[in-house]
């Protein structure tokens, strides 16, 4: 007779289960980390250095920085529970701080979030929890993980304004049947009770809002750095192909800007496209933004095909609403998304994830990268 499942899916007594908590310092992973050990497993607190902290860096609204290393570590004593700290500056940024920068030369709007957990948070730690023999991987993102049959789903979290599973569809298979979620199914206000209950010092720490290497959410800043000669001139058109304007340098604009262009018009105009390779920006009328098809790459599925057959919801920005779409997957990783009615501001090198709808509540499918 089986034993009953502990509380993250596994027949195995909370004392027997090795657990490796993926520790940011602030107050969303060290409050999972509290939970794991108050229920009695054996938990190894795992925290990442990513890059090298800047002065303003360590003093902006980010996660990762120095500081939040020294949280994640009294955190850690506190708990009395083993503590890690992994050096990933490399890694990090060929994996994604070179990957934001491409991107922006591309014309794209890139998510470097998205990458972090694609590589050194999902794919580095992930190998890091095996070698440690550890049965979980725990982390503090507001998803819903539903484990049954050996079998993981991921769900949006049940807090909407915390639901991080946009950020998420790039997960694999593999890793979504090792990782764990507790917060999906709790809000924000009781994630902090929980932590002022658990006595943690980080109970009332401010949320990160920056993108971590990203200081003030001054990105231009950080292509400057890296790419100094990426700040080239160039026209600015509208939508006949006239040139209305100069701009200086397309990392500058993102598709739906309106503010910024600097070219003035009897009505308001908004990046409609940007050309990279002719190093152009396109504006015109908002009605222009509006699109309904959108070709997607790098499809990353997380579901049987069977499931695209109906009419399903997708985002196609982080802090979108889910939208009704039609999706037609292609033979070479891509698809062709239909969405029921048109969406301003659809840029590429944003993410397009799938959704639907089931009795557990709003199912991640999936994802892909918006090309067109």
């Amino acid at each position: 007779m089986n034993k009953e499942l502990n509380s993250i899916g596994l027949n195995k007594k909370p004392s027997d289960t090795k657990v490796v908590v993926a520790m940011s310092g602030g107050v969303d992973s060290s409050t999972v980390a509290g939970m794991m050990k108050k229920e009695g497993y054996d938990v190894i607190g795992i925290t990442l250095k990513l890059y090298d902290d800047a002065k303003q860096v360590a003093e902006s609204k980010q996660c990762c920085s120095g500081q939040d290393i020294m949280d994640a570590k009294r955190v850690a004593q506190k708990l009395d529970i083993e503590h890690k700290i992994l050096y990933y500056q490399n890694k990090f940024k060929q994996g994604v701080i070179d990957n934001f920068v491409d991107s922006y030369l591309k014309g794209e709007t890139p998510i470097p979030c998205v990458q972090c957990n694609q590589t050194v948070k999902f794919k580095d730690l992930f190998e890091v929890s095996k070698d440690l023999n550890a049965d979980a991987l725990i982390t503090g993102h507001y998803v819903k993980s539903v484990t049954s049959n050996k079998n993981t789903n991921m769900y949006r979290a049940i807090d909407e304004n915390r639901d991080q599973s946009y950020f998420l569809f790039n997960t694999t298979r593999e890793q979504l049947d090792y990782l764990r979620f507790p917060l999906g199914g709790l809000h924000k206000n009781e994630t902090r009770e929980i932590a002022k209950k658990l006595d943690l010092n980080v109970a009332d720490k401010p949320d990160s809002q920056d993108i971590c290497f990203v200081p003030g959410g001054d990105y231009a800043s950080v292509i400057q750095k890296f790419r100094p000669d990426s700040f080239k001139k160039g026209n600015i058109k509208d939508l006949k192909g006239n040139v209305i304007g100069v701009h200086d340098g397309i990392i500058n604009f993102t598709i739906g800007q309106r503010k910024g262009i600097k070219v003035s018009d009897k009505e308001a105009l908004y990046v409609i496209k940007i050309n990279s390779e002719k190093n152009e920006i396109i504006v015109g009328p908002k009605e222009y933004l509006g699109k309904k098809d959108i070709l997607l790459k790098n499809v990353n599925l997380l579901a049987n095909e069977q499931e695209f057959k109906s009419s399903i919801f997708v985002k196609v920005r982080s802090t979108g609403k889910l939208l009704k779409a039609n999706v037609n997957l292609s033979d070479q990783n891509g698809a062709n998304v239909n969405l029921e009615s048109p969406e301003d501001g659809i840029s590429p090198g944003q993410a397009c994830v799938f959704y639907n709808k089931d009795a557990l509540g709003y199912k991640v499918l999936g994802g892909g990268w918006i090309k067109e």
